[in-house]
């Protein structure tokens, strides 16, 4: 990660629990989606629309997640996704396992610290 000025890729296998986390706040269209993962993140996060949508369909058919149409804040059509009992099942194993691993990259850290 760099200077808080600038904006951070995500980290191979996150947005799936990243975006899993933002609809455990209620059902969401994709860009709000992506904004809100970009607002909780300070602006650091930015997810694009190439990884988004194709992440969105991909959960979608591991029935993660559940969509139907519906009118956006500006009145326009969108498509509406939400949690589903996987979904959330999922989220907890994924939050799991991010943080044994980010455990294990702070232990690694730890010990290249205490040797230099």
């Amino acid at each position: 990660m760099g200077a808080p000025d600038e904006k951070n890729e995500l980290v191979q296998g996150t947005l799936d629990m990243l975006i899993l986390k933002t609809l455990a706040g209620g059902p969401m269209h994709g860009y709000a989606i992506a904004r809100r993962i970009q607002q909780a993140s300070s602006e650091l996060l930015t997810v694009e629309e190439g990884s988004l949508y194709p992440a969105l369909h991909r959960m979608e058919r591991r029935r993660w997640i559940e969509a139907e149409w519906g009118r956006s804040e500006a009145n326009r059509r969108a498509k509406y996704y939400r949690l589903t009992a996987m979904g959330r099942a999922q989220l907890k194993a994924e939050v799991a396992a991010w943080n044994r691993f980010v455990e294990a990259v702070a232990w690694v850290l730890e010990a290249r610290l205490a040797e230099a």
